[in-house]
């Protein structure tokens, strides 16, 4: 705690030096501005944001200090931050927005993508998306852009999933989240919600019988040396948000913001390199461990999970409006694997 009371006051101490610049009040105030998120500085998260400060300083006035490592806190602190204008710029969990507005709900929702090309080209797109990005601008932010975090799938320890009759009597670890609770119940699963801290020695110990998350958990966190079986259920793509206050961005001329969101792209496609490399090395490292990884049909986990579209429709005025247009994005190629 006295960390990050620390460092929090490190940053307010610099943002007031930055707005006293200038003579008498004839100069504007200053443009440094404070992005903070969870992660170490080798992440494809900093990674992107730091292609991100770097594009900006380059071609604007603006300047920057990244705070990593959870240095501010977790996504509840760098959000109070942000809606406090203390903090200017964050990466959070698309899941922590939902307090703030029910239509983020959406990004948890199971198989509102039901492929990485699908995901995309909601993400990059979709009109719907800027405006969810919007919707919270009461509440002192908005979104600017976004991280890609791979597929979630379910691995087990005892063989493949390959239907939902292949969940039942599993118990699979999940997201401490009514919505992630809820799908793998609907998908056949006992649902054992726990942090993600205990999830290798509960699979080993026989605690749990699989979990769900993306592949870097095989290698980078040794799950691959204890459930052998990976099957690409591929039932969420939850994208990580980038959140401003508008305490700040409105106070920017509108050649900084647009300079602002062109950047955004620019960080979202170092980060995706980065990503895939990641992904690609613990695919190849879990191979070598043993790990068996299936490709399956994923329309009976979709069609049991129809019922959790059909909750979330109601739960919000423009909640149908949402998912009909994210649904509508998904290509002509995906034959059966749609809703």
């Amino acid at each position: 705690m006295r960390t990050k009371l620390t460092a929090l006051l490190c940053a307010l101490t610099m943002t007031a030096g930055a707005l006293l610049s200038g003579c008498g009040g004839q100069e504007k105030a200053s443009t440094h501005l404070l992005i903070a998120h969870t992660h170490s500085t080798n992440h494809p998260v900093h990674t992107g944001l730091s292609a991100f400060t770097q594009e900006l300083e380059a071609n604007t006035d603006l300047n920057f200090t990244i705070y990593a490592n959870g240095t501010l806190g977790g996504n509840s602190d760098l959000i109070q931050m942000i809606r406090a204008g203390v903090l200017d710029i964050a990466k959070v969990s698309a899941p922590s927005l939902e307090q703030f507005n029910p239509a983020y709900a959406i990004f948890s929702l199971p198989y509102v993508f039901v492929s990485q090309e699908h995901y995309f080209n909601v993400m990059h797109h979709s009109a719907m998306v800027k405006e969810i990005y919007e919707a919270t601008r009461a509440q002192g932010f908005i979104a600017i852009g976004w991280f890609d975090s791979g597929s979630r799938s379910i691995y087990t320890t005892k063989g493949p999933v390959r239907t939902p009759s292949d969940l039942h009597g599993l118990k699979i670890r999940t997201q401490d989240s009514p919505t992630s609770i809820e799908m793998i119940s609907y998908m056949g699963g006992s649902a054992t919600p726990m942090s993600s801290g205990e999830v290798y020695s509960s699979l080993q110990q026989g605690i749990i019988d699989g979990a769900e998350n993306n592949e870097t958990v095989l290698s980078d966190d040794g799950h691959g040396q204890v459930a052998k079986h990976y099957s690409y259920t591929e039932h969420q793509y939850t994208p990580d948000i980038v959140i401003m206050s508008t305490k700040t961005f409105d106070r920017l001329s509108p050649e900084d913001q647009a300079a602002i969101l062109q950047a955004m792209d620019t960080a979202w496609a170092a980060h995706e390199e980065q990503w895939q490399q990641i992904v690609a090395r613990n695919i190849t490292e879990a191979k070598e461990i043993g790990v068996n990884f299936y490709r399956i049909d994923k329309t009976p986990f979709i069609e049991a999970c129809t019922p959790m579209h059909e909750e979330f429709k109601t739960k919000a005025p423009r909640n149908a409006a949402y998912l009909e247009d994210f649904l509508s994005f998904i290509p002509q190629n995906e034959g059966g694997n749609t809703p």
